[in-house]
């Protein structure tokens, strides 16, 4: 849905710059230079407290003088004038700025009060603003250039670049012109007072000059508000992210596994993933990808043939291949028929082809025909390092034509670089993508798969659970205190109103009612000391296991007690935990944890006292459809091997996605709860079972 109030960024018919200047080393000055030179044929003002002219126009000493049309003000004022040019924009009835001008949040304390204010005024009189502490905005269509970065504009292209960051606006540009990449829009978006990352994803979606969105991103300001605009967008048009802060420093341990490895970068990765967008480790991996996106088809499978003229990139090319979820294609026999009339006898004819350095234009494009004729391959691979006996460049006039007739996908790796100069020059004028090596070509046509297969996939939402007792849920969180662990019985009982099945388990004060407990209970059975102080019992021996009589049961609550306050003499001690131990089974952890932008994140993998250690986890935001947790199994070793491995027997996989399903439901239904994990899950041959609940509020 467009916002018809952010139309005036983008089609504005007159702008006004308050705080033009005619000196040269002044931003006001650079901006003025660039919106006359980006050939906007709108109306064009400035104003500025010295009268005069600035390439040919007037300038205005109040804003109130300026002539019709204008509906985009470009505010370039200290920052303690920017209220009072705010409310001349009202007074002229401006309802879109761009503020450029610095000395806001990013300043301190004084600067936020400042912002609030800015933000205040902005509401009242219903003015949208971008920024402030940016650089503006460009749209190379149509065309209009907000900015003071150093000219020229980027050329015109079919990729969006949304960033927080506006130093990474004006590196991107001057990267781009190196490389022939052309932008549509590109938008800086300071410190967000009003117009945020979710605002512009949307408003460029609807641009018709776009086809990949680009995201610089160090945070978002509404978790659920971006994943629901996001992915309305990643269907129509591909999304690429570059999410900065990966490692944050000084984050506090969380109390339990989940919390611990369920870190605020998982919760992006998940985020990301449910709405469709794809997330780059680097900058120049989302630009790379961008470049495929917008040039090539996409694939029908993820076979893929590597054509090359020597063996060693066809060889990298291969792993890097393999590395990125792609198999190399098993070329049928007419294939291999033709390309051994064609080539040299030594030239290597199973994928990847080699053609041998010898390889000529001519054979460079009759190669690759074969291959692309291939039914067993969906894309191709294209390694061109610079040909002994011919120029690059004329190799990519030969593979050019075909490239652009086929329904397939081919990617270019041109190796080198001064002696294929032209031939990137001819292969960025073809629209043809190109990489310095194939790690990043295979990277590439590797995001050109999962978009089909994103594409393929219908829509989901999650069914409704019919069957979940929510009396006996409030019950059993009625008896919690907050910031504390909510104690083992009542924790069974929440799990079991959302038909989860839980071994009981019950609470012994004494060794007497040790040794009753197991009678009602049966052996054998487990004994875990209770305190809210000892998150992790089996890591200070507060865990004994296997006890069959009520001797053993009553001596047994001794000894885990003892070790308990050995270990932690500070610890509350309230008695000792009961459970039924269950049948030999396969161990898994499930937990949940609240994710202050996202809500809750779930956590499946590796169970028992290594998942920390063995770190095979995947992470998915709640709730779950079954495709969700189908995909989460798949992702970890802990999910594949349900299905049997050498001397490991198969489990219930179903059972294992239905408590998957259910617990993200849990942690999404109660917002109360902090974290919850179900440590270990025991998978047996039918059914699951939840042994240790751990439930913080």
């Amino acid at each position: 849905m467009t916002d018809n109030t952010l139309t005036p960024f983008f089609q504005p018919r007159g702008v006004v710059i308050v705080g033009a200047s005619s000196n040269p080393t002044k931003l006001g000055y650079g901006v003025a230079r660039n919106l006359v030179n980006s050939g906007y044929d709108g109306a064009i003002h400035f104003v500025s407290q010295k009268s005069g002219n600035l390439f040919g126009r007037p300038v205005y000493p109040t804003l109130a003088e300026v002539p019709d049309p204008v509906d985009l003000a470009v505010l370039i004022v200290p920052a303690p004038g920017v209220t009072d040019a705010l409310r001349d924009c009202a007074a002229r009835n401006i309802h879109a700025a761009i503020i450029v001008s610095s000395g806001f949040r990013e300043a301190g304390a004084e600067g936020a009060a400042l912002e609030a204010e800015v933000l205040r005024l902005a509401k009242l009189s219903n003015i949208r603003l971008i920024g402030p502490n940016c650089i503006g905005l460009l749209d190379t269509h149509l065309p209009l250039d907000t900015t003071f970065l150093p000219p020229p504009m980027p050329q015109s292209g079919d990729v969006a670049f949304i960033s927080q960051s506006g130093a990474i606006c004006a590196a991107i540009i001057d990267w781009a012109r190196g490389q022939g990449f052309g932008f549509s829009r590109l938008i800086s978006l300071g410190n967000q007072a009003d117009v945020n990352e979710t605002d512009m994803l949307a408003a460029v979606a609807e641009d018709e000059h776009t086809r990949v969105l680009t995201l610089y991103l160090e945070g978002v300001s509404d978790g659920q508000r971006f994943i629901e605009a996001a992915a309305r967008v990643a269907r129509r048009k591909p999304v690429i992210a570059l999410k900065v802060g990966r490692f944050a420093s000084g984050q506090r341990a969380a109390a339990s596994h989940t919390g611990a490895l369920a870190g605020q970068d998982a919760a992006y990765t998940a985020a990301f993933e449910k709405a469709g967008i794809f997330r780059a480790g680097t900058s120049e991996e989302m630009f790379d990808w961008a470049s495929a996106l917008t040039s090539c088809p996409l694939p029908k499978g993820r076979k893929m043939a590597v054509l090359t003229n020597a063996g060693g990139p066809g060889v990298i090319a291969a792993d890097a291949l393999e590395i990125h979820g792609l198999t190399l294609a098993e070329l049928g026999a007419d294939t291999h028929a033709a390309l051994a009339s064609r080539l040299p006898p030594a030239a290597g004819l199973h994928n990847p082809i080699d053609m041998l350095a010898s390889a000529s234009p001519e054979t460079y494009a009759a190669c690759l025909r074969l291959l692309l004729d291939d039914p067993n391959v969906d894309g191709a691979l294209v390694i061109l390092p610079p040909p002994p006996m011919f120029s690059a460049e004329s190799v990519a006039d030969s593979l050019i034509p075909l490239i652009h007739t086929s329904p397939k996908p081919v990617v270019v790796a041109l190796m080198g670089e001064t002696l294929i100069q032209k031939a990137a020059e001819c292969f960025r004028l073809a629209r043809v993508p190109e990489y310095r090596f194939p790690e990043r070509a295979a990277s590439a046509l590797a995001v050109l798969a999962d978009r089909a297969e994103f594409l393929g996939k219908s829509e989901q939402i999650p069914a409704p659970l019919l069957d979940i007792d929510h009396p006996a849920a409030q019950a059993a969180l009625a008896e919690a205190k907050p910031g504390c662990f909510l104690d083992p019985e009542p924790a069974t009982r929440l799990l079991a109103a959302y038909g989860i099945p839980t071994a009981p388990v019950k609470l012994a004060r004494s060794e007497a009612e040790a040794a009753e407990s197991v009678a009602q209970l049966g052996f054998p059975v487990a004994l875990k000391v209770a305190s809210p102080d000892i998150p992790h019992k089996s890591d200070l021996g507060g865990v004994l296991l296997n006890v069959q009589t009520a001797e053993e049961a009553a001596a047994g609550f001794l000894t885990v007690k003892e070790r308990a306050l050995r270990a932690r003499p500070d610890a509350k001690i309230e008695g000792v935990h009961l459970q039924r131990m269950l049948p030999d089974g396969q161990e898994v952890i499930i937990g949940a944890r609240r994710d202050e932008q996202f809500g809750a994140l779930m956590m499946f993998g590796s169970g028992g006292v290594e998942v920390e250690g063995l770190k095979d986890v995947a992470f998915a935001l709640a709730p779950l459809t079954d495709a969700d947790a189908e995909g989460m199994l798949r992702r970890t070793w802990a999910g594949r091997k349900l299905a049997g491995f050498r001397n490991i027997s198969p489990a219930d996989a179903a059972a294992v996605k239905d408590v998957l399903v259910r617990l993200a439901q849990l942690a999404h239904d109660l917002p109360e709860i902090g974290e919850i994990e179900i440590n270990p899950l025991s998978v047996m041959e039918k059914g699951a079972v939840a042994v240790d609940v751990r439930v913080r509020m």
